[in-house]
């Protein structure tokens, strides 16, 4: 399995910008999906994630109502449309992928098994 992170890049303050990440080698409709981001000098963060149907999403608190997580079987890709971004939205945006990713643990890195290289944003003011 490998995913592919893209979409990343600098805006400014109150802009928007979708991120993509595309699997190979499996199944995309028998995994969920997440995207974790990492800003310098800080531990790796839950940022959203879907279930493998697309039926349930989960945001954390700093983005819910900025960013939607989406996915699209057909094209076995999942999305991370993130708006009204703010400086501190700056990181490295990580999708990862799980089989075994129920609401319980979905926000736990430790349920995905494959991750994505990582895409920088970077925020300015």
């Amino acid at each position: 399995v490998q995913l592919q992170a893209s979409g990343g890049g600098s805006v400014e303050a109150g802009n928007s910008l979708r991120l993509s990440c595309t699997m190979s080698g499996h199944t995309f409709s028998t995994y969920a999906m997440a995207w974790f981001r990492q800003a310098p000098g800080q531990e790796r963060k839950f940022v959203a994630g879907i279930n493998r149907s697309g039926a349930s999403i989960y945001s954390s608190d700093s983005v819910k109502g900025r960013f939607t997580i989406s996915r699209d079987k057909a094209k076995n890709t999942g999305y991370l449309e993130m708006n009204s971004l703010r400086p501190e939205d700056t990181a490295v945006y990580y999708c990862a992928v799980g089989p075994s990713v129920i609401s319980s643990n979905i926000r736990s890195q430790n349920a995905y098994y494959y991750w994505g290289q990582g895409t920088l944003v970077t925020v300015s003011s």
